[in-house]
């Protein structure tokens, strides 16, 4: 049975230590943790995390005390508390505390009220409060916090009350899967071996005594697997008599739809007989199956790691876009043959898990978990599914309930669901660096490769890099997306060992995970200027712009203009007629198709021309600066995909015409203002601007496609091209003109989309 990716923000790298490719855990020697010895007048607590909408280092605060759960109150709550709290639970720090129950409402007693810390105690217990279960307080005030994802080095668990409580939650320093057959040891990634906790400072095994396939589930799914196969267990026992292990003193206790291991509840301590706390088992092994693109493969075919692979005879109904790296971004569901997203009311860690299943069985990509799509661009279109209730066990997460009366009431764009998943570790990053920037998110591109049998490190040629290129470097590093990309690095010396070209001609489409898997030359390489300052550079940022050209307005603003000659001659000075027009007699017209052109800014950051402010172009016919040499390509296509007529913007003057509710105009193009289209506000192209318009004086009447395409030429970064085109059906009898089914190109189904033959996004065979 596969089972789905479960997600957390804590992912663990630890497994893959003995590759080299990830720094090493703090030394454990180093200020380890000690158990708090309390006063005996001190009332005996234990703390853990509860609620809805959380991750694993985030929740409602729920205390247990004679033998009973319950929550405290909000009521002069502090971050000193909050402090407290997750040092008592062995995270090293408090982020943020929450009031009024906003990770759900908790039962039974309010065992904490008032409460007024310092952060220096040791327990929730010692700080001063009414007494504990003295409480004027109701659920609606229960309080939450939200910890660090860094756990205090040698933090070990400890039961301080007399009874044993099974409910709470697994708190250890990292978990890992360690290979122990030398052919895994090879391998990458780690797919099979001992699960192995960090526990006081030591990696220690667990007893399989009371283990179960439900634990096996969360375990795989949280280093980016999603399932678990059989495995040889007689040569593990063999292997467990030669080395005696070291045992973890708890059982693990998981329904089977965790995020993580520490979502999980803490199992029976193992009694400990003739000093072994598992005498009639052996450590827990793991055999994870990956996801076709993510296959184990021997170091030396590190190159072929991650393959993307699409079955062409299967329509997915789930996908995600507008993320910064595979796996993560606002999820869609296609449902009537359309794309929409989900309302996030309700959204939950165990719907994303369901989601994170469906794409990694159906594409093998993920990544990491993001509840909301605040840093994810949202889009135009249908919102299809709103209170989403999983289980965590269905196949789809269009399997899941939802409420059907309210696809979308309520509900806007801004509160679009997303997820991010998680992949397993590849050790990408540690192949890629950037040397000399002035901060970890911009510098030149040296990499590690493979010359006469050693790996060495070195540059890129910069001849063609451009924005794709510096897309892969900054997803490959987590540095979000490319905000520039640099065919000469002057300004960064960058390591003096590393100047030397070792990777020329690369041509990236934009989706791949490593750099390494674009194309590029082999052994031999071409690079005429050579490296040192002619390497490639970049600059990454968190957030990028998204561009959205609104359908609706195109199809609604169409219509024919024949425009006599003498009213032409600025477009003619920006080529934006038919190659008949010098021929044409100057007493005569040309025939244009005019729309208007609305283009919203859909993402997180403002979208700026790639050129500086100093290279514009001043246009005496236009009274304005050109910012961008191609902006905009419009198309008319015969129902082949021939090219039957087209134009285009040659530079736009770009401005914020209009913004939403709440956001004021920044860009504004008059006496040499700055050029942009800001977060939240969009352009609009009048039908009645120059150049706002297709040639189509020579086009025969019929029935064609319509195409735009925004920033066609990728001069500038988003976090999303595949929806920078808009196609339409159109009709022309050689008086009128009909514009129909407009769209934004992929947000129908595939087998719509193979109607409207064309330019295809994000293709590298078209750049």
């Amino acid at each position: 049975m596969n089972m789905p990716l479960c997600l957390c923000d804590g992912f663990s790298y630890a497994q893959y230590e003995h590759l080299g490719y990830l720094l090493g855990y703090p030394d454990p020697a180093q200020d380890l943790y000690t158990a708090p010895e309390l006063p005996k007048d001190i009332p005996r607590i234990q703390l853990r995390l509860a609620g809805e909408k959380r991750k694993h280092n985030e929740g409602r605060v729920e205390v247990f005390y004679e033998e009973e759960w319950g929550t405290v109150c909000d009521d002069d709550f502090t971050i000193h508390a909050a402090q407290v709290v997750c040092r008592e639970l062995g995270y090293s720090d408090a982020v943020s505390w929450s009031p009024s129950s906003k990770y759900g409402k908790g039962e039974g007693r309010i065992w904490f009220d008032n409460v007024h810390c310092t952060g220096n105690e040791k327990s929730l217990a010692q700080c001063e409060s009414n007494g504990i279960g003295v409480s004027d307080c109701k659920h609606t005030e229960d309080v939450g916090v939200v910890c660090s994802d860094k756990r205090i080095p040698g933090f070990k668990f400890v039961n301080t009350l007399t009874n044993n409580i099974n409910s709470l939650n697994i708190q250890v320093e990292d978990v890992r899967i360690r290979p122990i057959l030398s052919s895994y040891r090879k391998r990458n990634p780690v797919t099979e071996g001992y699960v192995e906790v960090k526990d006081g400072g030591k990696w220690k095994q667990i007893c399989d005594d009371e283990w179960t396939h439900m634990n096996s589930r969360v375990i795989c799914g949280m280093f980016g697997f999603p399932g678990d196969k059989r495995y040889n267990t007689r040569v593990y026992k063999m292997f467990a008599r030669r080395r005696k292990p070291t045992y973890w003193d708890y059982s693990i206790n998981c329904t089977g739809n965790e995020a993580h291991l520490s979502s999980c509840k803490l199992g029976h301590t193992l009694a400990i007989k003739a000093n072994s706390t598992c005498e009639q088992g052996t450590p827990v092994v793991v055999s994870c199956v990956p996801g076709r693109a993510f296959a184990p493969t021997p170091m030396a075919g590190y190159r072929k790691a991650f393959r993307q692979e699409v079955r062409p005879d299967y329509q997915p109904l789930v996908r995600l876009r507008g993320g910064a790296v595979v796996g993560e971004g606002r999820v869609e569901v296609l449902k009537n043959g359309e794309w929409g997203t989900i309302c996030d009311d309700n959204w939950n860690l165990v719907a994303a898990t369901v989601v994170c299943y469906t794409k990694l069985k159906l594409h093998q990509a993920q990544t990491r978990y993001r509840m909301k799509t605040n840093a994810i661009s949202a889009r135009m279109g249908p919102v299809h599914m709103n209170e989403v209730k999983c289980s965590g066990f269905e196949k789809s997460v269009t399997e899941c309930p939802f409420n059907m009366d309210k696809d979308s009431e309520g509900c806007s764009h801004e509160e679009d669901a997303g997820v991010r998943c998680n992949v397993p570790a590849m050790g990408f990053q540690r192949r890629l660096r950037l040397s000399g920037g002035r901060n970890p998110f911009e510098g030149r591109v040296e990499v590690l490769m493979e010359r006469n049998g050693s790996l060495v490190w070195g540059t890129v040629c910069g001849e063609g890099w451009g924005t794709m290129e510096a897309m892969v470097v900054c997803r490959q590093l987590g540095l979000g997306f490319a905000s520039h990309a640099f065919q000469e690095t002057w300004n960064w010396p960058g390591a003096v060992n590393a100047d030397s070209v070792v990777m020329s001609g690369v041509r990236c489409a934009g989706t791949e995970m490593s750099l390494s898997h674009c194309l590029h030359h082999g052994e031999y390489l071409s690079c005429p200027k050579g490296g040192g300052r002619f390497a490639a550079g970049v600059s990454c940022s968190e957030t990028a712009p998204d561009l959205v050209l609104n359908p609706q307005v195109v199809e609604q603003t169409t219509y024919l203009e024949d425009r006599p000659m003498f009213m032409l001659e600025c477009a003619y000075e920006e080529n934006c007629l038919g190659s008949t027009f010098s021929s044409t007699p100057a007493n005569s017209y040309r025939r244009l198709l005019r729309f208007s052109s609305q283009i919203h800014n859909n993402g997180q950051s403002d979208f700026r021309p790639k050129a500086s402010r100093e290279t514009w172009v001043w246009h005496d016919c236009h009274r304005h600066y050109h910012s961008m040499e191609v902006f905009t390509h419009y198309d008319l296509l015969s129902n082949n995909g021939t090219k039957v007529a087209e134009g285009h913007k040659a530079s736009f003057c770009l401005e914020d015409s209009e913004c939403d509710e709440g956001i004021e105009k920044r860009y504004e193009c008059a006496n040499f203002g700055e050029q942009g289209i800001t977060v939240g506000c969009w352009d609009t192209y009048r039908h009645d601007i120059d150049c706002q318009w297709v040639d189509i004086s020579d086009v025969k009447p019929g029935d064609y496609i319509f195409q735009i395409v925004i920033n066609p030429n990728y001069e500038v970064a988003e976090s999303d091209y595949t929806n920078n085109i808009v196609k339409c059906r159109c009709r022309y009898d050689g008086h009128r003109i009909w514009m129909y089914n407009c769209h934004i190109g992929g947000s129908f189904s595939a087998e719509t989309e193979d109607t409207f033959p064309g330019l295809i996004n994000n293709q590298v065979t078209h750049r």
